[in-house]
């Protein structure tokens, strides 16, 4: 699907399907999404440049992702998808920065697109060039990975708040299973945002080489060094949930062995306890003839009051000791 968006009369107007030769020059932003052999044919026939195929914007290599060709600049960067979901992803978008217009090549929906798309309608000095619309895209992008990365942060606050205030948890047992799928789920989103933050910031590394003949305006420079700066943030800020993530998964598995430390002294001590009674009850059990209690009157409340008594003994001495 191709998406336009043409600057006229002070707002910005949306066209989607093939572009005509009227909106070409007047489109400040032109959105592929998951676009077809026809669709990508007719934009590199508007545009006089080749676009990138899908394979060729899996590649890894910088030199295969950011490029400058025929008068254009090429930036294939990694962005996050599903991050509210149970299984966020990452998926590629490719820049394609010319004079007069962005290009952009997606094969998935990200929120921020959306955001940025809507945002543009409703305050059109936001994407009325093509360096605007990238930047503003940039902006958008980050922006919604910083939310992402706080989002995990306050979680990981409340997962500690409950392993590590027993007196204060709404449930007498932690459901130790679901925290570490919520730790499993949280370290997967902090791998993808710090993916895609590096990602976008080698892109405008990119764009500050001084080989570049791409020329930009000093006021796209001056924002993509903010942007810069603001993306090297949010890469220390990652490091610093990471470290929290791991401190919580040793925190969870601590309070596990804890909690089966407890259930086996439980059994241990048990086991200990009745060993007197046990013993009392093997003499008894004994066929040896002559024993004086088997004729004794009293001889079998006399036993049970030795199990009895062994047993309250061996508590007794446990619990003086502590170990209980």
């Amino acid at each position: 699907m191709i998406t336009t968006y043409c600057p006229v009369n002070g707002e910005v107007q949306r066209f989607t399907g093939f572009v005509t030769a009227e909106h070409f020059e007047q489109a400040a932003w032109i959105d592929l999404l998951s676009p077809t052999s026809d669709e990508e044919q007719h934009i590199e026939s508007l545009l006089g440049v080749d676009l990138p195929t899908r394979e060729e914007m899996r590649a890894i290599e910088d030199s295969h992702r950011f490029y400058e060709e025929h008068g254009a600049v090429y930036l294939t960067v990694t962005v996050m998808v599903n991050s509210e979901t149970e299984y966020p992803r990452a998926e590629d978008l490719t820049f394609a920065l010319t004079r007069q217009r962005l290009v952009t090549v997606r094969y998935a929906e990200p929120k921020a697109v959306r955001l940025y798309s809507g945002r543009i309608e409703r305050s059109p000095a936001s994407g009325c060039s093509g360096e605007e619309a990238f930047l503003g895209l940039f902006e958008s992008l980050i922006e919604r990975l910083a939310d992402a990365i706080e989002r995990v942060g306050a979680e990981l606050d409340d997962l500690a708040h409950q392993i590590l205030s027993p007196a204060e948890r709404s449930q007498p047992r932690l459901n130790h299973a679901a925290m570490l799928r919520q730790l499993e789920r949280d370290q997967t989103l902090i791998a993808k945002a710090r993916s895609s933050l590096s990602s976008l910031n080698r892109a405008l590394n990119f764009l500050h080489r001084p080989s570049l003949d791409f020329e930009l305006s000093k006021n796209f420079r001056a924002r993509a060094a903010t942007l810069q700066h603001d993306l090297q943030s949010l890469v220390d800020h990652t490091a610093f949930v990471a470290n929290n993530i791991s401190f919580e998964l040793a925190a969870i598995l601590g309070m596990i062995n804890i909690e089966q430390n407890g259930i086996i002294k439980i059994f241990s001590v048990a086991a200990v306890v009745f060993m007197p009674p046990t013993l009392v009850a093997s003499i008894y059990g004994m066929n040896f003839k002559l024993m004086p209690e088997l004729d004794w009157r009293f001889g079998y409340p006399m036993a049970l009051g030795l199990l009895l008594a062994s047993a309250v003994a061996t508590y007794g001495f446990f619990k003086r000791r502590g170990w209980l």
